[in-house]
């Protein structure tokens, strides 16, 4: 029986928590530092918007992707996230980098997003799609908080369909990843959610007709590292 939506959001939020300090270094390590570059690709591919002012980066984690994001000149970065213990460790990053007039973290809920309506030319949400506990909701909410005309940008793990890519994907993912994430962080629980978090993820045109679902329109997806990641981006229509 699948737990109540309030218990599942707590699980994941102490989930996060309890490995925040050992996180930046498992998604390098577990990533081979792919990461990086999957990161460097959202951020070239907002950078064709016309317009990135006031971005919000929602589940921002420890606050890579919003650190990442000033290399376009925004006018502010706020990133959101349910863990506590995360935040510390992006607010520590971002103080030693000199970066607290630009960037701001704050505790939120991806579906219930604490701004006005039309609030950010473009809201960014990076490898935190497959734990919103109600995706759908999340995506209306970013919706709602988007101006019109505003940029969606989603990146998220997908399941890459080709051989022998999908086969070693599958066999990591499953076997060698949550051997490792379990002897780092000391969390018997979290490196195997990820994987089974990552395999029940509506990915590809079942993603893209969710992010239409939800309000957006011209949607559309770059595959990274033969499909082992995507890029997903929509617009907010200009009248609604």
């Amino acid at each position: 029986m699948d737990k109540p939506k309030n218990e599942e959001k707590a699980f994941v939020e102490s989930m996060f928590n309890s490995i925040a300090r050992r996180y930046d270094f498992l998604n390098h390590f577990l990533s081979f530092g792919t990461d990086y570059y999957w990161r460097k690709r959202a951020i070239c591919i907002i950078a064709k918007h016309k317009n990135h002012r006031e971005i919000l980066d929602v589940a921002t984690g420890t606050g890579d992707l919003a650190i990442a994001a000033l290399k376009l000149n925004p006018v502010k970065v706020t990133g959101i996230d349910i863990s506590e213990k995360m935040l510390e460790i992006g607010r520590e990053k971002i103080i030693k980098k000199g970066l607290s007039e630009k960037i701001e973290l704050l505790k939120g809920d991806s579906e219930h997003i604490d701004f006005k309506d039309n609030s950010f030319d473009v809201v960014m949400v990076a490898f935190g799609v497959r734990n919103f506990i109600d995706p759908l909701k999340g995506l209306s909410e970013i919706n709602r908080v988007a101006r019109y005309g505003g940029l969606l940008m989603v990146l998220e793990f997908s399941r890459p369909v080709s051989f022998p890519v999908r086969q070693l994907y599958n066999f990591y993912f499953l076997n060698i990843l949550p051997f490792f994430g379990r002897l780092f962080s000391k969390n018997k629980t979290a490196y195997s959610y990820l994987p089974e978090s990552v395999m029940k993820f509506p990915d590809n045109e079942v993603f893209m007709k969710m992010i239409i679902e939800a309000g957006f329109i011209n949607g559309q997806q770059v595959k990274l590292s033969g499909g082992i990641a995507s890029i997903y981006t929509a617009i907010k229509p200009s009248m609604q």
